[in-house]
């Protein structure tokens, strides 16, 4: 008889998901402080920023399998990317 646990780890070789939620809870951590720095100097700027913390959360706690997924981590990290470029030629 199997465990609870071994069965967990045969449809999660490496336990992938909760590793891959993990890195997304950190991500969106690093974005809460770096927000806060930014804030201090330039609220617009930092409040971007900090729009975005709850956005990343979220997708780290989509279904890793659903296709819709892969879509909004691609719109998501474009407009960061977006919203980063114009903070940074504005200032």
């Amino acid at each position: 008889m199997t465990s609870g646990q071994d069965d967990h780890e045969d449809g999660d070789p490496g336990l992938a998901r909760a590793r891959t939620s993990l890195a997304w809870t950190r991500t969106a951590l690093s974005f809460a402080a770096v927000g806060g720095v930014v804030l201090k100097k330039d609220i617009i700027a930092g409040l971007i920023i900090l729009t975005a913390v709850p956005v990343i959360w979220w997708l780290g706690r989509l279904a890793h399998d659903s296709p819709v997924r892969l879509k909004l981590v691609t719109a998501t990290i474009l407009a960061i990317s977006l919203a980063a470029l114009a903070v940074a030629l504005t200032h």
